[in-house]
């Protein structure tokens, strides 16, 4: 009786400890989870925003970009001295060849009396030397009219009533999206311009991304205070039930949220370009060429949602091998290590605890990732690089922002974990039997 009360009160209070230790790390993979939602959710919205397709590509932003350099520049109108002296003479050449064109025209021979009667009447009213040299005092004031406020109001308004023009002429599928993104993703961000919807994006990225990674950072730091219990109650063999179940559920967990939380992120995007047209500059900034984000439920979702056969086999193969099987040497070592000499010698239980592990691929899901990352990584770099240009009409910035996101690291923690685990299940070995000697009482 005395033994049984000694065995059942330090499981009772291990039992409450690593409870709680438990819902710690359950919380904050919560937390982890659906801040990467939440992370996910900003950023697609974002590259949406800013995606190449609204702004590089849209016939509508170059042409307010340049309708706004032509306004400009008519604004900004005003002849220095030497050119109204070149102006002038393009006047006054003009005028002198309108002048002679109109003599020539009243002095060619003229058949009909009326003709004759006003080539007569022209000569002996009109001094041809004399206009001639009316021609510079015309030329000048025409050049003063021109650079009069009101005369460039005019020529204001003719050059901006042919650019609206040519802005009608011009159509752009991209329009309706356009105006999607100002009514709902702005919206739903509070903002009403590029500015405020870049500071308040920026500022909540920034907030999210530090709270994950302390989440997980605390998340992690649990299941190490979990597994530093092993040593201490190494030799109190009556606890070690207790906790190896419990340390089963501090995989699980670590398993749950590494399959939910963002895994990688592939994001590349012109961060710059610069253009000079008419003196002026045109920019576009951040511009996304492509983003995707995914965990691996996510990844399995898109691929069992393909309409190919050979995709749809690889999803499933995932979610097996990865997901439900892991899952299964948990309970099957769970019930293994809680029922004992009951559970024994039953088959199915010491296939799923012991035999299940050279089908787990968890660890080769994580070698997958990494190369996979690698890769993406080098080819988008390399992509990149090469749209890289400085020049002095034009100069363009890109920038690969591909990333490693903190599900990762949670779900190389799980295989880790769930590696030293079966090292103890073999350590501790519940379920080999003396062997007995025949003979021997």
């Amino acid at each position: 009786m005395k033994a049984t009360k000694k065995t059942v009160l330090p499981n009772i209070i291990l039992l409450v400890g690593l409870s709680l230790l438990l819902c710690g790390e359950a919380w904050f993979g919560y937390r982890v989870s659906t801040l990467s939602s939440r992370q996910e959710e900003i950023k697609s919205d974002y590259s949406v925003a800013n995606n190449i397709t609204f702004g590089i590509l849209s016939v509508d932003q170059w042409r307010e970009k340049m309708a706004a350099v032509v306004e400009g520049k008519v604004n900004e109108f005003n002849m220095t001295t030497l050119q109204k002296k070149e102006l002038q003479k393009k006047v006054e050449k003009q005028l002198n060849s309108l002048l002679g064109k109109a003599v020539n025209e009243f002095n060619k021979p003229q058949k009909s009396i009326g003709g004759k009667l006003k080539k007569l009447a022209f000569n002996a009213m009109v001094d041809q030397e004399e206009i001639q040299a009316e021609v510079p005092a015309f030329a000048a004031t025409i050049v003063a009219r021109i650079n009069k406020p009101a005369s460039k109001k005019r020529l204001k308004n003719i050059i901006s009533s042919k650019v609206d023009q040519l802005e009608k002429q011009t159509f752009d599928n991209t329009e309706p999206a356009s105006v999607t993104v100002n009514r709902h993703i702005y919206k739903k961000y509070g903002v009403s311009t590029t500015h405020a919807f870049e500071k308040t994006v920026n500022s909540q990225l920034a907030s999210i991304q530090t709270l994950t990674h302390k989440y997980t950072y605390a998340m992690i730091g649990c299941v190490l205070l979990a597994l530093c219990l092993w040593f201490f109650l190494r030799k109190h063999v009556r606890l070690h039930t207790t906790l190896y179940i419990l340390s089963l559920l501090f995989a699980f967990v670590l398993l749950l949220v590494g399959v939910t939380a963002t895994i990688i992120e592939v994001d590349a995007r012109i961060q710059s370009l610069n253009l000079t047209l008419l003196s002026e500059k045109l920019a576009f900034t951040n511009q996304v060429l492509f983003f995707q984000s995914k965990s691996i439920t996510g990844i399995v979702r898109s691929l069992i949602g393909q309409p190919k056969p050979d995709a749809v086999l690889v999803g499933i193969l995932i979610l097996l091998f990865v997901i439900i099987l892991p899952v299964l040497r948990m309970i099957g070592k769970g019930i293994l290590i809680w029922g004992r000499d009951k559970y024994a010698e039953n088959k199915l239980i010491r296939f799923l605890a012991l035999d299940l592990g050279k089908w787990d691929m968890a660890d080769v899901m994580v070698v997958g990732i990494a190369m996979t990352y690698i890769g993406l990584n080098g080819i988008l770099q390399s992509q990149l690089s090469g749209l890289n240009i400085q020049e002095e009409l034009l100069s363009t910035v890109t920038q690969n922002n591909t990333s490693l996101q903190p599900g990762y690291y949670i779900f190389v923690a799980y295989v880790v974990y769930a590696t030293v685990l079966s090292m103890i299940l073999k350590r501790i070995n519940p379920l080999e039997k003396p062997v007995k000697v025949p003979g021997a009482s």
